[in-house]
């Protein structure tokens, strides 16, 4: 629950427990690698689209089953993928992109895992410095966190081009690290499904179960979100995440 300007009470969350982030791909320098781009990374247990709001660029994938795949961006351009396929925006100096995720708040509370490579993985303590840099040092500390995944990166790349078989065996250590770290999450995640889209189905239902009489209970409450409320520095590039709805008063 939060308050509204008028100091009364109301359930946060988007149409149907969706979360809408505004990402603007890192482009104040470039990565290790020479590119304008974002952490690569990799979700759980949500699935993840990109709608494309100016400029181009491309984003490559990592999976069991293709391997790598790189897709070009442009203008316009709807994206939709799975979890557990590892994933890097990269700019071509002014990628601004819409991302959606299929369950609002999980990203936010660590379903989602930054590449750093196995060094990093194997030691909690160089993990969390690396991933809480943002954190301590604004847009420079979220620059150096993209640099050291990017140079982390850079030896996944390399495993694909000269070792496919250490390529996969190393993206699956990652995917299954991941799955083992989060698991004892399971509890947090499931009750931001159940408050979110879970409640957004159940109160759906209950209204097409009123009809044909008009559904009762539902406030004709008109929210929004300006520009400039909400700010963070993301593992993609500097977000505009959707986090608080205010209503409109007459």
């Amino acid at each position: 629950m939060s308050e509204t300007s008028s100091g009364e009470s109301r359930r946060l969350g988007l149409i149907g427990g969706i979360g809408l982030t505004e990402v603007h791909v890192y482009a104040q320098r470039k990565a290790p690698d020479g590119s304008f781009s974002g952490c690569p990374h990799v979700h759980a247990v949500t699935d993840e689209a990109y709608y494309v709001l100016r400029g181009s660029g491309a984003v490559e994938f990592h999976d069991l089953e293709n391997g790598y795949r790189k897709l070009p961006l442009v203008l316009g351009d709807y994206l939709h993928f799975p979890p557990l396929v590892l994933h890097r925006l990269i700019s071509d100096g002014d990628l601004v992109i819409l991302g959606m995720m299929g369950n609002a708040g999980l990203a936010e509370r660590g379903e989602a895992r930054i590449y750093f490579g196995p060094e990093a993985d194997a030691d909690p303590t160089q993990f969390a410095e690396l991933l809480s840099l943002p954190s301590r040092l604004g847009l420079e500390g979220a620059l150096q966190r993209r640099d050291a995944a990017v140079a982390g990166y850079a030896t996944l790349m390399r495993l694909w081009t000269e070792d496919r078989t250490a390529y996969f065996a190393e993206l699956g250590r990652f995917i299954d690290t991941h799955c083992r770290a989060v698991g004892d999450k399971a509890d947090v995640f499931r009750a931001a499904v159940t408050g979110g889209p879970q409640a957004w189905a159940t109160e759906t239902l209950r209204r097409i179960d009123a009809l044909p009489a008009r559904p009762g209970a539902v406030p004709p409450d008109v929210e929004r979100n300006r520009v400039g409320d909400d700010q963070a520095f993301g593992m993609c590039g500097v977000l505009r995440p959707v986090l608080s709805l205010n209503r409109v008063t007459p």
